[in-house]
């Protein structure tokens, strides 16, 4: 008898970690623990990914450069600007794939497999990403990155030709690929990137064809930034006009007047214009891309309904419903699309709510964190392979560019998918009662030997 007491006695301690392990696991603060975990488990193909986005990106990148100088100039620069399109459209692919190998290492892919949820193809994950990957994409000016690589390609190809023709006041052409597209061209270029877009946006949002989605997302890029060279071309020739208006005359007058006539309107102004950069670089960033992750896993992201239920939101689509059909059909083609691009985006930010903002906190403090940290491990990889040579610095700055990006954006997918994991689980948590969740997290109560 002693010895089954004895026994019991030491059965005791270990059934009570198996709660504080539990109870740890879904802690928002074993966020980061959750990420390293990831990288370690998916580290190869994150690599492989990654560097497979990259040299893709730069070979498309000096590709365009290349072709932006020589005869059939302005046919040439419609190319130039197809190619760009392509390094978005890579920038996409490459996030997509590299948050998609780290799913089966997330305990909500545990979770959905247990319950019999049958593996989901990268391309679908890619068609249910794409439109709303490019609208981060160019809304948060990631794009502005891809100009300036492609702007310092050009460059470096003839920087005397640069130079010289700079100097005696000629256009070389050089760096000026994305930008000395005709506006007429750009105008015709537009018509055709809609009809692709309206065309395979529509299927998308039917449900039909394998490739709508991603071919939507390359029509819609192409429409914007062809029209933003032409919106360029001519704000850059009637801008004299645009300031003298009588509309921005006026606002600038208001501006100087509450200035003026408020006190502490000028300091609170000013102060905000500093401000407002870091809260957009600290929150409104690692939201965005935490979205795309919730995007790829699928959370909720195609149920309307789902996203409605239990808000003001439900009764007004109860409403729709019971409306005549030319009605709905009315209302459809006037949000062009609203409800298929946004919809996920609120399923997404419905589920990072659930998950807590203290999990939201810590990750966007993790990711703030992360990319300083890449800063710092620039400057010292700089710094390591500095040299009196000359020009050396040609042959070093590329590899160490690639090493910190890679570390930096290799734990940054890992920490969105960590995120997700612990929001997805923790939701189903509590919709469960607190119940144990199945996989890795917890176990259910077991009896201890002395019963």
């Amino acid at each position: 008898m002693r010895q089954v007491s004895g026994t019991s006695a030491l059965a005791a301690p270990r059934q009570d970690a198996a709660p504080r392990r539990a109870s740890w696991a879904l802690s928002p603060y074993a966020l980061p623990l959750n990420a390293l975990r990831i990288l370690a488990k998916c580290a190869l193909p994150l690599i492989f990914w990654f560097s497979a986005g990259r040299l893709v990106r730069w070979a498309l990148l000096l590709l365009a450069a290349t072709i932006s100088h020589g005869s059939w100039y302005q046919a040439r620069l419609v190319v130039v600007m197809f190619l760009f399109t392509l390094v978005v459209m890579t920038s996409l692919a490459t996030t997509v794939g590299m948050l998609y190998v780290v799913r089966e290492a997330l305990l909500e892919t545990q979770v959905r497999r247990a319950g019999g949820e049958a593996k989901e193809s990268l391309l679908n994950a890619l068609n249910r990403t794409a439109l709303v990957f490019a609208g981060i994409y160019t809304t948060w000016g990631f794009v502005a990155e891809d100009a300036r690589e492609f702007s310092g390609i050009d460059m470096m190809r003839q920087p005397d030709r640069y130079v010289l023709d700079a100097g005696s006041g000629n256009d070389s052409g050089v760096m000026r690929g994305l930008i000395n597209l005709d506006p007429k061209v750009s105008l015709a270029t537009m018509a055709v990137a809609y009809v692709v877009k309206w065309y395979f946006g529509r299927r998308h949002e039917a449900g039909e064809g394998r490739f709508s989605g991603m071919l939507a997302t390359l029509g819609e890029l192409t429409f914007a930034f062809y029209g933003l060279n032409a919106i360029a071309a001519a704000v850059g020739a009637r801008s004299d006009w645009i300031g003298h208006r009588s509309a921005v005359a006026a606002w600038h007058d208001l501006a100087a007047g509450a200035e003026d006539g408020i006190p502490g309107w000028k300091q609170v102004s000013e102060w905000l214009g500093d401000v407002w950069p870091h809260v957009i670089d600290a929150l409104a960033i690692p939201l965005a891309w935490l979205t795309v992750g919730i995007l790829v896993y699928g959370a909720y992201a195609e149920d309307t309904q789902t996203t409605i239920r239990g808000t003001r939101l439900e009764q007004a689509a109860v409403h729709l419903e019971r409306t005549h059909n030319w009605t709905r059909l009315a209302l459809a083609k006037l949000s062009a699309g609203w409800t298929s691009r946004w919809i996920p985006l609120l399923n997404s930010l419905r589920l990072t709510v659930r998950g807590g903002a203290p999990l939201f906190g810590l990750f966007a403090l993790c990711y703030v964190g992360l990319h300083i940290g890449g800063d710092y491990l620039l400057r010292a990889g700089r710094y390591l392979t500095a040299s009196e040579e000359p020009y050396q610095w040609l042959a070093t700055g590329e590899p160490v560019v690639y090493v910190v990006d890679l570390v930096v954006t290799l734990v940054t997918m890992c920490l969105i998918a960590a995120t997700f994991d612990l929001a997805a689980t923790r939701a189903r948590v509590r919709a469960n009662g607190g119940a144990a969740v199945t996989g890795e997290i917890a176990e259910p109560d077991r009896p201890s030997p002395s019963e």
